[in-house]
């Protein structure tokens, strides 16, 4: 078998976690474009609180990302996901069974305790080499951009027909299939992949925060999501008032979402061969910004809507692939696990200020108020961004090693920051394991594989 291509237990667990992780992300997600329409029914409604139900799962999940991912270390990967599993599941009845806006937003803050995202991503990690691990990684992230687009349309369908409680219950039974999925279909691994790679490492998660480079990749998907969630307050009641029924919005989000995975396609595959991440990223941002003030206009035609919707699922979607990986570029060697984990809380404490942020900023300044506002967000982004590096040439290498001493360890690390391309070296002998940061168009990965095997 070609080493360039995944094997069969890669296969299986690239898919199989892709699905549970997309399953999930599809139950909460499912809500966005129905509940500032159909919460109506419900006792104690109001814009703030329909903000505070849509984004109530990202406190918790915020919160409990990084020690769930933790917990995954000490009793294993498969445990933490089945337990979070179950939570989100139970998370699901309490909201179907609400009469209230209140039992709704407890429910969603239960099925974000059931944060299991950094577990799913090390048992990926762990089932994968080295080599074929971004491919695993990247299988995930496609089915995580997947589930927000088939939830947009499938969000209206399913409450046309069974209402808003049988939507919580749909998604429980989601949750049940994942863990079916889990115990039955993603293979069992005895390997740990490097700790540095996959979950948080306390000692690490201070130093991250004092670097610039990941502090504004953070702000990034903390603004974001903060906007996404913030425009699912009003745009389902701008939809009804421009005349299009709620059962028929997925018309609108479906055209609008196939032409913006059309559309991302070149943007992604010409900013990586040419090296312009930067600037297409620094466009979606304006894009983004764009659409937003545009939503703002009073009385606007059904298809206006429907442009300023494609323009922002375009950016979006570009936004929500480019920033993963720009995190794993610009992550320090060795502590990929640790960034990943502070990006992750802040883009779920973003869906959930999202919430409190759009209710408020509805209630009393109205539809234009409020996509106004978020729009000037994405303006403030933007500045933030534009100090940002190209990671375009940045790559991560994780290479093993044999057993050996600590003076061993800092010599061999001197010896490959010597190398031409190597940007950071760490040696972790207990791990047996090095991490390389590397301008990937000077760097040989030869020469640092020569060098390992002259010094074991």
């Amino acid at each position: 078998m070609s080493q360039s291509a995944l094997n069969a237990t890669e296969k299986r667990a690239s898919i199989s976690l892709a699905v549970v992780f997309g399953l999930r992300m599809l139950g909460l997600f499912m809500i966005m474009p129905v509940f500032a329409y159909y919460g109506k029914e419900l006792d104690g409604y109001s814009p703030l609180w329909v903000g505070l139900a849509i984004g109530a799962y990202g406190l918790t999940q915020a919160l409990f990302q990084i020690p769930m991912g933790m917990l995954s270390d000490r009793i294993g990967r498969k445990p933490v996901i089945f337990i979070g599993l179950i939570v989100f599941a139970i998370g699901s009845v309490i909201a179907a069974m609400s009469d209230s806006v209140y039992g709704v937003a407890l429910g969603r803050a239960v099925q974000g305790l059931g944060a299991i995202a950094s577990a799913i991503l090390a048992l990926a990690a762990d089932s994968s080499r080295e080599e074929q691990r971004p491919k695993v990684m990247a299988t995930i992230g496609v089915c995580i951009g997947l589930a927000f687009a088939v939830a947009m349309v499938v969000g209206p369908l399913v409450t046309q027909f069974v209402g808003l409680s049988g939507l919580f219950y749909f998604t429980a039974l989601m949750a049940i299939l994942g863990l079916l999925i889990v115990k039955f279909v993603v293979p069992d691994v005895v390997h740990k992949a490097p700790a540095g790679e996959t979950v948080a490492i306390p000692q690490l998660l201070g130093k991250l925060l004092k670097k610039p480079e990941l502090l504004r990749l953070d702000a990034g998907i903390f603004v974001l999501h903060l906007t996404l969630t913030a425009m699912f307050v009003v745009l389902p009641l701008k939809l009804v008032a421009a005349g299009l029924e709620v059962t028929q919005h997925w018309l609108l989000y479906f055209p609008a979402l196939i032409l913006s995975f059309i559309f991302i396609i070149p943007m992604l595959i010409i900013g990586a061969r040419q090296q312009k991440n930067k600037q297409f990223f620094l466009f979606s941002i304006v894009l983004m910004a764009a659409s937003l003030f545009l939503l703002a206009c009073a009385n606007m035609p059904l298809w206006l809507i429907l442009l300023a919707v494609f323009l922002y699922f375009t950016a979006f979607n570009f936004l929500e692939a480019s920033l993963p990986a720009f995190i794993s570029m610009l992550a320090p060697a060795g502590a990929k696990g640790s960034a990943m984990g502070i990006y992750s809380t802040s883009q779920f404490l973003g869906a959930f200020l999202g919430g409190v942020v759009g209710g408020t900023a509805y209630n009393y300044f109205g539809e234009q108020g409020l996509f106004i506002f978020i729009g000037c967000l994405m303006l403030c982004w933007l500045v933030i961004a534009f100090g940002m590096s190209n990671p375009s040439q940045i790559r991560n290498h994780v290479l093993s090693i044999k057993l050996m001493e600590t003076q061993q360890a800092e010599q061999l690390a001197s010896q490959l920051t010597q190398l031409a391309g190597v940007i950071e070296a760490v040696v972790i002998p207990y791990e047996r394991v090095v991490y390389l940061k590397v301008k990937h168009t000077e760097f040989e990965l030869s020469q640092a594989h020569k060098l390992i095997k002259c010094v074991n």
